[in-house]
């Protein structure tokens, strides 16, 4: 019997893109001022970015991904509408939407849903994201504590899920009160979003273990991992469910191990030792995930070499010096970042978000060079069925002029990516 494929989705970088792992202040879009040394797209080149998302998407479309993670933070467009300016630009790529679910009436979110179901053929997916406290959390004008905000969570679930199910749907809760509710026609029948869940803390697991189809995790060292996802598996069994496992990672794969390493030490090297440290403003939130990433630095003082930061084989706790975002990631040629996958695949991990900087670049990159070597076949789709929406066709110039290949055929592909 053949193995399940995998779920591979990629990332957009919907705050901004770094162009190279090099320097991580040199970016396309505007989300950064623009200087003589700024990549095109920017804000003088009148061009918009939600275009340079859309080469993004395509090119992640052509490499096999399933779609991608369209993040959620102060510092970036709404994923929703984001998620919409790309339906027609795309034929099968799925949209996961972060969002936090105290921010949308659940009851609004299960109209708003099966609206861009309908428009998509149903391509949406949820990152259902409860937020890490401090100082962003109050940016969106939400003071609820830590515990409180994943029980809003797991209320809000349950009358999305039950609005979305039909009607009338009566609800009289802590949080969300709701009388008569339910979708009419053609909204009522559209796929429900699969939820991806994130969240390290007990009550961020309890919840994942009632409403998660796939609990989404940063990566960790292995021990660490298996010892959360262990912890998923207890609370979900007790509620009669059984849970997937995704892992979001950053890979920096070269044809060669010390390309990659070369790479990552011009990183190391470039990054500005007096820049505040990527958890300043994160360690005044509550966090778990956070604090744990935290963690992999030690005492937060910076290291004397890129090496200093390994913590495993190929397994690099600098990328917040590459990037935003979490520490941890994958350094190595394409055989060994296979490899550290296929490690996590024996986990028990079957569900990825993976992303490289540039992510136009990288997308072809690892769709091309890493995904074949899985030991495990990824996941394609084809066209949505009963999908109402006609995607744009795409320029002969464009990635998306092709259909989106498998990776297991994807040497009959020619590359698009130097090395």
């Amino acid at each position: 019997m053949s193995p399940e494929p995998l779920d591979v989705y990629w990332r957009l970088p919907s705050h901004g893109d770094p162009v190279s792992p090099r320097d991580s202040t040199l970016r396309r879009g505007d989300w950064t001022p623009t200087t003589p040394a700024s990549i095109a797209p920017g804000p003088d080149d009148h061009v918009s970015y939600v275009e340079h998302l859309g080469d993004i998407a395509r090119a992640a479309e052509l490499a096999g991904f399933a779609g991608a993670l369209i993040p959620s933070f102060p510092v970036t467009d709404d994923p929703w509408v984001i998620a919409s300016a790309l339906a027609r630009q795309t034929t099968t790529f799925r949209f996961m939407v972060a969002f936090q679910p105290g921010f949308l009436h659940p009851a609004h979110a299960a109209h708003l849903s099966a609206s861009l179901q309908r428009l998509t053929g149903g391509r949406l997916v949820y990152n259902v994201i409860t937020g890490g406290g401090g100082p962003d959390q109050l940016w969106w004008g939400d003071p609820v504590p830590h515990d409180e905000r994943y029980a809003r969570t797991k209320e809000f679930l349950e009358v999305l899920r039950g609005v979305w199910d039909g009607g009338p749907f009566d609800f009289d809760g802590r949080h969300y009160s709701v009388v008569g509710g339910g979708l009419a026609e053609p909204l009522r029948g559209q796929p429900f979003p699969q939820i991806w869940f994130s969240g390290s803390s007990d009550a961020a697991i309890d919840a994942a273990g009632a409403h998660a189809d796939i609990y989404l995790s940063w990566l960790e060292p292995l021990d660490a991992l298996r010892a959360k996802m262990d912890r998923v598996r207890e609370r979900a069994a007790a509620l009669g469910r059984t849970p997937r496992f995704g892992v979001r990672l950053d890979i920096l794969a070269r044809p060669t191990h010390d390309e990659a390493w070369n790479e990552a030490r011009r990183g190391f090297a470039a990054a500005d030792p007096d820049a505040p440290r990527p958890w300043a403003r994160a360690g005044q939130g509550d966090s778990v995930g956070a604090a744990r990433q935290r963690r992999l630095l030690g005492d937060g003082s910076r290291p004397g070499s890129a090496e200093d930061l390994l913590v495993a084989p190929n397994l690099w706790a600098g990328f917040h010096l590459l990037r935003p975002g979490p520490t941890l990631g994958v350094v190595g040629d394409y055989a060994a970042a296979a490899e550290r996958i296929d490690d996590l695949v024996a986990l028990g991990v079957d569900a990825f978000i993976l992303a490289g900087v540039p992510h136009l670049e990288e997308a072809l990159r690892v769709g091309e060079e890493v995904l074949p070597l899985l030991r495990r076949p990824v996941r394609t789709f084809s066209s949505p069925p009963g999908s109402t929406v006609a995607s744009t066709p795409a320029s002969p110039a464009s990635p998306a002029a092709s259909t989106p290949a498998s990776p297991a055929a994807s040497s009959s592909v020619p590359s698009l990516v130097s090395s």
